[in-house]
């Protein structure tokens, strides 16, 4: 009788292996067998120290979340070593502290966002004021040109302005983002159609600032543009942009998602 109990149990265990075995599609994981996708991250040592410290602190988040290989990452100082059919590569353009400088960088990055390139800027990435001399910019960004900020860097209260978004469809309503100095555009980026605004500083914060005081307006810090593969966060100055765990999941929902719509298929399905 006992033997016949541990043959039933063992037959049973059996039975169970193959009933599992044959239902891979339950199985909730997706284990990568290589490398998902490349990025690229381009960030200049010619910047404001602050800008340059952030962008430091970018190649250290990113770098750990290639943990295991499922992604590439290429870090360089150097875009000028990138023409666009060596960008065509790269599924994401990840650029923390500053933009290309001279008119082929430019030409490069312009053909790659045109014909379906990722990017995810930070901060800096989208600085431009009369100076700049790029319009391509400030029509990618949304039409927005530098009009103010508020000094020194202060943490916030930020409304998040779309939940359904996958950028921010598991982040609070509202929520305490860490120090930074905060751009405002003018016009707003909120008044092209083209423009989904993602997170933007409340009003309640209202005056913001003390050395420069911001006093009112319309100042959306996280957005993207619809006929782009792209997502621009205003956050990126100084050292504590990586201290907050909701923010972390910000910077990784953007980059997931940018990635996750490339016209090579999503590759995260994969």
């Amino acid at each position: 009788m006992k033997l016949k109990n541990i043959f039933l149990s063992l037959l049973f265990s059996v039975l169970m292996f193959h009933l599992n075995a044959q239902e891979p599609e339950s199985y909730p994981a997706n284990y990568a067998s290589a490398p998902r996708f490349k990025a690229l991250l381009y960030y200049t040592t010619h910047a404001e120290e602050a800008h340059v410290q952030f962008a430091r602190q970018t190649v250290d988040f990113f770098k750990r979340l290639t943990w295991g290989e499922g992604y590439i990452l290429e870090v360089t100082t150097d875009f000028s070593q990138y023409s666009y059919e060596k960008l065509k590569e790269f599924d994401v353009i990840i650029m923390p502290d500053g933009s290309p400088g001279s008119a082929d960088e430019r030409k490069a990055l312009e053909q790659y966002m045109e014909n379906g390139g990722g990017w995810i800027g930070f901060h800096a990435s989208a600085y431009n004021d009369k100076n700049t001399n790029w319009p391509w910019l400030v029509n990618f960004l949304g039409g927005g040109v530098f009009y103010c900020n508020n000094w020194p860097p202060q943490p916030v209260l930020v409304n998040v302005d779309n939940q359904k978004n996958p950028v921010t469809k598991n982040l609070p309503g509202s929520f305490i983002v860490p120090a930074s100095e905060w751009y405002q555009w003018n016009p707003s980026p909120r008044k092209n159609p083209d423009v989904v605004v993602l997170v933007s500083i409340a009003p309640e914060n209202y005056p913001l600032g003390i050395k420069d005081v911001v006093s009112f307006g319309d100042w959306p810090i996280v957005w993207t543009h619809r006929k782009y593969r792209m997502v621009y966060l205003n956050m990126g100055h100084g050292d504590e942009a990586y201290t907050d765990a909701t923010q972390k999941l910000l910077f990784i929902n953007a980059f997931r998602w940018v990635v996750s719509q490339s016209p090579k298929g999503d590759p995260f399905r994969k």
